[in-house]
């Protein structure tokens, strides 16, 4: 929360400064880090997304080999039918009962014909799927093995940096609630402005230490007065004197 009593347009930009040497300093640990966290999250996603697949693909797979078996089945039966009727022909008694076994008999060559087409096309489906499964396991384990690789670098990289950004979170916090609201939504639109983050920068050499643009005595003297807060003409950073700055850093 913003302080109400008023400061000086210097202590102000100390706090400013102190702020974002403290920003700095978080930001080179988030570079460290680049991309990994991006990285290990979308690798999660797709694995996620994987495993679903992979999960329909052998639910699909059962239904289709519980299909095979049916006709499997029906083959099976028919077979058993041909085998009763073929022995019935041994003892049929006239040539209407021979005439209508003669008939049960085609038919159920037929439904072994059909069975047999359908078996096979549905076996062929089996394989295709059973493809993209085998594909798709190969997909999953490289990913997973990816993962683990990033997830042990971004743990490594944590490890050594989480003390030190635990500590410079709670001193961002601390250092913000001394700041009034309308310059921290200054210093944080100037700050999302730039790669880099760097909302204040001090003159070095009469040029700004953002752009490099040079800055003309007259604006350098008023940077070293503190009273007022100025920005650069060229970027629009915050300017401050190397006093400041130079106390800042030492501090």
């Amino acid at each position: 929360m913003a302080k109400t009593t008023e400061i000086s347009i210097e202590d102000k930009l100390r706090q400013l400064y102190e702020l974002q040497q403290i920003d700095s300093k978080i930001d080179a640990i988030e570079i460290l880090k680049g991309e990994l966290p991006i990285e290990v999250s979308d690798l999660e996603d797709e694995i996620t997304g994987l495993e679903t697949r992979l999960k329909n693909l052998n639910e699909t797979v059962k239904e289709v080999e519980n299909e095979a078996a049916k006709y499997t089945a029906k083959m099976a039966e028919g077979e058993a039918l041909i085998a009763k009727y073929t022995k019935q022909l041994d003892d049929v008694k006239n040539n209407r009962e021979f005439d209508a076994l003669s008939k049960e008999l085609e038919m159920q060559k037929l439904e072994i014909q059909l069975a047999e087409k359908k078996a096979r096309e549905v076996n062929e489906k089996i394989s295709v799927k059973n493809a993209v499964i085998k594909e798709a396991k190969e997909k999953l384990k490289t990913k997973k093995a990816n993962l683990d690789v990033k997830k042990d670098e971004l743990k490594s990289i944590v490890a050594k940096t989480e003390k030190e950004e635990k500590a410079l979170r709670k001193n961002a916090t601390a250092a913000q609630a001394k700041i009034e609201e309308r310059l921290m939504k200054a210093y944080n639109r100037i700050r999302g402005n730039y790669r880099n983050g760097l909302a204040l920068v001090a003159v070095e050499r009469d040029a700004c230490g953002g752009c490099f643009n040079q800055i003309p005595p007259q604006i350098q003297l008023e940077v070293t007065q503190h009273k007022k807060i100025i920005a650069c003409e060229h970027c629009g950073r915050i300017l401050v004197d190397s006093e400041i700055a130079g106390i800042t850093a030492d501090a």
